[in-house]
């Protein structure tokens, strides 16, 4: 494998302040508190050692969780150390997409795991969970229900509603079956499958199921899997779900934050609610919403009065379900956590945070952007380099790439630019006649100035228009990559599932992304299949 690391800044498909954050820009530093780097962890460990983590009701939810799966031993030894003060984690987070969904799951997962180990070199006194939180009690179905692999999209179609981790896992039976299907008959696909088909059939729930396929995949690499969406779990988080009812102090908090975001340049990732809770039952999330001195449960007949509530939340707080306003707040509470390892999207809405964590009494973690990946297969490489394209020139969108692609590989000279500039030259000389002559000819001038341009543009996209067609063979080929590589003009790792490249690369594939995913080394990470 040939290794490329771009710049983000290189890389228009991302968003103003994803690059900003990674290039440290200053305008964003009073947003975060600790800068990316390995030394800059020893100040985070003792910080996060004042909040007093619960250790021992999460290892009891996670022995739960765990219980009756075939945990690999490298996953039960990280549970048991997390019960030890010395110990903290580093962790991402993702809804249950069906069958870990995009390619940039995986590369969260990766990068999560080569962060946790790379402190555990650097600080042999403490150890190092990498952390993968399940968002299973999210109820955004049509963002986890379809994968996208070999150019064919597979959809989960139910009619469940709620939380998608509590759906049914019979459900997919279907699914499973075109999933096959897809992947074809050969050795690597037989056994990939069948991890996942054994996955899936051996639960009730998609979340467990979810689960257990997370466990199968990345267990060896020590990648512990929790499910937010657990009573134990839920109970350490009443005192600050009580505060949310009661004070509702989040969304002024958040606003703040966005205001002054935007004060700098950046506009606003997420938005806040009165309540940033959800009610959860079965096939039921909807939110909190307060009216007078009562509380209801939107689209529903549920009513609670102030007491009412609270003993609802006291004795059921798995009834409660943090929105994105309060999910990180919660995960933090829950994990000893040093730091969250997230997309560019993701870190957006985490730099809205630091002052609503700071009003909980919640240490805000260091901020980590994942490792974004391109891999581009041998085919794909060998046609880029016949066409002399370098892999960074297909970033361009494609209509302006081609336009200058043909450009530079035409004999002829289609530019009109040069006529132009004399068309200019000459109208300002016919205009300096003119005003001196008649103030009011000024206007005809302008216009014929203008429609004489207008038909130069015109000629010069009838000539692009005639180069394109006698070089139409490279300007597929170039239409092709682009629609390969960067679907709908977005980035290949935000479509396509690992699965192709996993039957192709096996293990390898996994060995590749453990060594180059480093996220404290800044940059878009290229990955070509041709060595040169």
């Amino acid at each position: 494998m040939k290794i490329t690391r771009l710049p983000f800044s290189q890389v228009p498909q991302l968003s103003k302040i994803d690059v900003a954050y990674t290039v440290g820009d200053a305008a964003l530093r009073p947003f975060y508190n600790y800068d990316t780097s390995i030394e800059a962890f020893r100040r985070v460990m003792e910080d996060k050692k004042k909040d007093a983590s619960n250790r021992e009701v999460l290892c009891d939810a996670l022995r739960l969780q765990y219980n009756g799966l075939d945990v690999h031993p490298r996953v039960a030894v990280q549970m048991e150390r997390l019960a030890s003060p010395d110990t903290f984690t580093v962790a991402t987070a993702h809804q249950p997409a069906l069958f870990t969904g995009p390619l940039y799951y995986v590369y969260k997962i990766f990068s999560t795991i080569h962060l946790a180990e790379q402190l555990n070199r650097a600080y042999p006194d403490c150890h190092f969970v990498p952390v993968f939180v399940s968002g299973a009690e999210d109820h955004d179905f049509e963002e986890i229900n379809t994968i996208h692999l070999y150019n064919k999209s597979i959809t989960w179609h139910n009619e469940a509603q709620g939380a998608v981790g509590a759906m049914s896992a019979a459900t997919l039976a279907p699914v499973l079956e075109e999933l096959g299907n897809v992947l074809g008959d050969s050795d690597a696909a037989k056994a990939v499958f069948e991890r996942i088909h054994r996955a899936y059939t051996s639960h009730d729930t998609y979340g467990r199921a979810t689960l257990d396929l997370l466990n199968a995949l990345f267990g060896e690499y020590g990648l512990v899997v929790v499910d937010m969406n657990t009573p134990l779990l839920k109970k350490l988080f009443v005192p600050q779900m009580e505060k949310e009812l009661l004070e509702q102090p989040s969304q002024a908090w958040v606003e703040k934050a966005q205001r002054e975001l935007e004060q700098v340049g950046f506009g606003a990732q997420a938005h806040a609610r009165e309540i940033n809770l959800f009610y959860l039952r079965n096939q039921l999330r909807e939110r909190i919403v307060q009216e007078d001195d009562r509380y209801r449960v939107w689209n529903t007949d549920l009513v609670f009065s102030r007491e009412e509530i609270l003993h609802e939340l006291h004795e059921h707080p798995e009834r409660f379900s943090p929105n994105v306003i309060l999910r990180p707040l919660y995960q933090e509470i829950v994990l000893p956590n040093l730091a969250y390892i997230g997309g560019g999207g993701e870190i957006a809405y985490w730099l809205e945070r630091k002052e609503q964590f700071r009003h909980f009494g919640v240490n805000f973690p260091m901020l980590v952007r994942r490792n974004s990946v391109w891999w581009i297969d041998e085919a794909g490489a060998k046609r880029m380099q016949k066409l002399g394209l370098p892999p960074e020139a297909l970033f361009e969108e494609t209509e302006s790439l081609i336009k200058r692609y043909v450009a530079d590989n035409t004999e002829k000279e289609i530019s009109l630019e040069e006529e132009k500039n004399r068309i200019e030259e000459i109208f300002e000389k016919v205009l300096h006649k003119a005003v001196d002559i008649d103030a009011t000819l000024e206007k005809a001038v302008l216009a014929e100035k203008t429609k004489q341009l207008n038909a130069l543009e015109n000629l010069e996209a009838k000539l692009m228009r005639a180069e394109k067609q006698r070089q139409d063979t490279s300007v597929q080929q170039i239409r092709s990559l682009r629609e390969k590589y960067f679907p709908g003009n977005g980035l290949q790792e935000r479509k396509d599932n690992f699965l192709p490249l996993y039957i192709k690369h096996g293990k390898n594939l996994f060995d590749v992304l453990l060594k180059e995913l480093d996220p404290l080394q800044p940059g878009f990470i290229l990955v070509s299949e041709q060595e040169d």
